[in-house]
């Protein structure tokens, strides 16, 4: 299928936060149809599998208000102004859970919920980790977990990480050559 564009006859931002904006466009869609849809603009995010030598990974359990729960993730943030996905990546899983990564291997991008939202996500592996300092952001409530891989991906299968990012992060490592022999304890 062809990259078929739609033509923005025109835009309005209706919001301005911190983190999100929204606009309301008035499209011509590549059928000709016209519409209004409603598109929550991200800065994007990085995120990071940490991959210890012996093959176990270190995952967060971390409230998150918009689904009024704690849920089981992998370390991420939104990138800053100026910052690459990589700086992001670094930088995230360090602050959140105090390891340095020496090595990213690049998992891909996902785009999240691409229905309403542009937000990317790039996915790495951290790997080579050395220890060091949490530095959180106030409004983090984090617990740090380091479990074998095969459970994380039996918590995938099971339904107890429902996080889309760290979804696809678990699953990418399950096919990636350096990580099969640990897909099963």
């Amino acid at each position: 299928m062809s990259d078929q564009r739609a033509e923005v006859l025109s835009k309005r931002r209706v919001y301005s936060g911190k983190l999100l904006k929204i606009d309301v466009d008035h499209l011509r869609l590549p059928g000709g149809n016209e519409t209004v849809l409603e598109t929550i603009r991200h800065p994007g995010a990085a995120a990071v599998l940490p991959v210890h030598d012996d093959g176990s990974v270190t995952l967060i359990y971390q409230y998150r208000h918009a689904v009024g729960r704690t849920i089981i993730e992998i370390p991420a943030g939104k990138i800053d102004p100026g910052e690459t996905p990589e700086a992001c990546a670094l930088r995230e899983v360090e602050e959140e859970v105090g390891w340095r990564a020496g090595r990213l291997d690049a998992l891909g991008a996902i785009y999240t919920t691409p229905g309403f939202t542009d937000e990317t996500i790039w996915l790495y592996l951290g790997r080579d980790l050395v220890e060091t300092a949490i530095a959180r952001d106030a409004d983090e409530v984090i617990e740090v977990a380091r479990l074998p891989f095969a459970d994380a991906l039996a918590m995938v299968g099971d339904g107890r990480i429902q996080d889309a990012k760290s979804v696809a992060a678990i699953l990418h490592t399950a096919n990636h050559p350096d990580f099969r022999r640990f897909r099963s304890a």
